[in-house]
């Protein structure tokens, strides 16, 4: 209790002494501006010469101006006097005010730091009544280990709240480290995936573009090996050409009339006409020639130009 009376009384004395230096402040200031105020006059009033009268004949009155009485320049230059003094008087005014506040925070800061040097004192004293006094009441030695408990409690509780806190944070970063470490080997893990199916996709179609090249050209050169055999070494039917008939009609008369004779006729469209063979019992040129020979000897077929020809039907060409 001692102690707040003298933390009440000193902070009291400091308000005090801070009112009286603010009201000083205050009534300078008013004091300064109720001089700025009253001004000289500027200019003087001009006052017109009585205008006398003048006979009819006279033409315009005239007036007599009198000079004023103060000169404006000089009247500028008080007044820019007067304004850089009352510059003056305020930048005064606002070191002093802050002079003041400075004095005024010492003395708060002097005050407290007394304050708390009372204070340490005063518990110091009773610590050291209360070690070395045995006639200490019961409530207070209560109230005090009391106090001490709770003060004991509540840091413990602290502590126990800061550890948990900083467990809970550390399981949590914990768990944001291995959910972002899951999250980039699972990322890896696809983007492998996904190259390791286009390298297999490439190669795939790589080998298949490789298999249909090989099948092409393999294609390619049967049908090229195809076609040269055909043309030098083909699948030739010596066949007897009797006739080449303008038209169709012309084409089945002489056909029938040979399949007549028992020869076995066959016809091939040209671009000159229609093509009439006979095909020999043999396949040799020897079997042809015996068939022209007969079929240019038979009088009644009238066929004497027959020839043999090594023929190839069109769908084997």
């Amino acid at each position: 209790m001692a102690m707040n009376n003298k933390q009440r009384l000193l902070g009291g004395i400091v308000l005090l002494g801070g009112g009286v230096l603010l009201a000083a402040v205050l009534l300078k200031v008013q004091d300064n501006a109720e001089q700025s105020v009253a001004l000289p006059a500027v200019v003087q009033s001009v006052q017109p010469q009585t205008v006398q009268a003048e006979p009819a004949s006279a033409t315009m009155p005239t007036y007599d101006l009198q000079p004023l009485a103060v000169d404006v320049a000089t009247e500028q230059r008080l007044l820019e006097e007067q304004r850089k003094a009352r510059e003056k008087a305020v930048a005064e005014q606002e070191r002093r005010a802050a002079e003041y506040l400075a004095m005024q925070q010492q003395a708060e800061a002097e005050a407290a730091r007394k304050a708390a040097e009372e204070h340490a004192a005063i518990l110091a004293r009773r610590q050291g009544q209360m070690q070395s006094s045995d006639n200490i009441p019961p409530e207070l030695v209560e109230d005090e280990k009391t106090k001490q408990d709770t003060i004991a409690k509540r840091k413990a509780d602290d502590e126990a709240k800061a550890k948990k806190e900083a467990e809970a944070k550390r399981k949590a970063d914990d768990e944001a480290k291995a959910k972002k470490e899951a999250e980039a080997k699972r990322k890896a893990d696809d983007e492998a995936k996904a190259k390791k199916e286009a390298e297999a996709k490439r190669k795939a179609d790589d080998e298949a573009k490789a298999k249909l090249k090989v099948e092409a050209e393999a294609k390619k050169k049967k049908e090229a090996e195809k076609a040269r055999d055909l043309l030098e070494n083909g699948d030739k039917n010596w066949m007897v050409q009797v006739a080449l008939a303008a038209n169709q009609a012309n084409a089945d008369a002489i056909t029938a009339k040979l399949q007549a004779k028992g020869y076995k006729v066959t016809q091939s469209k040209t671009s000159k006409g229609v093509r009439i063979m006979v095909k020999p019992a043999g396949k040799d040129r020897e079997a042809a020639d015996a068939i022209r020979k007969k079929i240019n000897a038979d009088e009644s077929l009238n066929m004497k130009g027959s020839w043999v020809i090594d023929w190839v039907p069109l769908e084997q060409r």
